[in-house]
């Protein structure tokens, strides 16, 4: 006998968006560094700070599935997931899948916040860096550097994660494009909150990120 699914819409648009814009942002941003181009690495780490900073305040107030009430459980729920056999299904993040994403945003937090003060004793530094010694600027410049191999570790394992799902049948990564994603158990459908909502978010931070720190650099393009 057939097990019927049923297709809920478990993401909304502005988290879908998050998350390539996001993916898009840090491989500009490696390859920018890469070769040199400074400038242009300021303004991905600047938009890419917009980014962050809504996924915080929609942490919190947007849509039921992106809140980190939602997938942030205490640790045994997560090793009791881990040890479970199968796996029980969830509509949003599993448990494992929670932490990943309070880690990886953690991981982005701090390096934005250190590429505030870093330099490359050249041309470019951080428009905090008068705020600092010379020395603690080195060192917040070595931890920009080193902190974002964890960030590539963590989007490396987060990537083999996914495709151990999709292999499993758990097609995460369609419903991360769709939004939507077919379930075999009767569960009610999240609320959703409205993109428009999302916007007015979006474009408040990024006045603000654009009048403090990116009108600087782009005028000097």
């Amino acid at each position: 006998m057939s097990i019927e699914q049923q297709k809920i819409k478990v993401w909304d648009f502005p988290t879908r968006f998050f998350h390539w814009a996001m993916v898009c942002l840090i491989g500009g941003l490696w390859w920018t560094a890469e070769i040199g181009e400074m400038q242009w690495h300021q303004i991905l780490a600047y938009l890419l700070m917009t980014l962050i900073t809504f996924r915080l305040i929609w942490g919190f107030i947007g849509s039921d599935t992106a809140k980190f009430t939602h997938f942030f459980v205490a640790p045994k729920k997560v090793i009791a997931y881990a040890k479970a056999q199968p796996k029980p299904s969830s509509l949003g993040h599993n448990p494992l899948g929670g932490y990943m994403v309070i880690v990886l945003l953690g991981s982005l937090v701090l390096q934005l916040s250190t590429g505030l003060f870093a330099t490359d004793d050249i041309f470019t530094e951080g428009p905090l860096i008068y705020l600092v010694s010379s020395d603690t600027a080195g060192w917040l410049t070595w931890l920009h550097k080193t902190n974002f191999n964890l960030i590539l570790a963590l989007a490396a394992v987060h990537i083999i994660a996914v495709l151990v799902h999709v292999f499993k049948g758990d097609n995460i990564l369609k419903a991360m494009f769709s939004g939507y994603k077919q379930v075999t158990e009767q569960v009610a459908s999240p609320t959703l909150r409205s993109p428009w909502m999302a916007l007015v978010i979006v474009l408040a931070i990024f006045a603000a990120i654009w009048w403090l720190l990116l009108e600087p650099v782009v005028s000097f393009l």
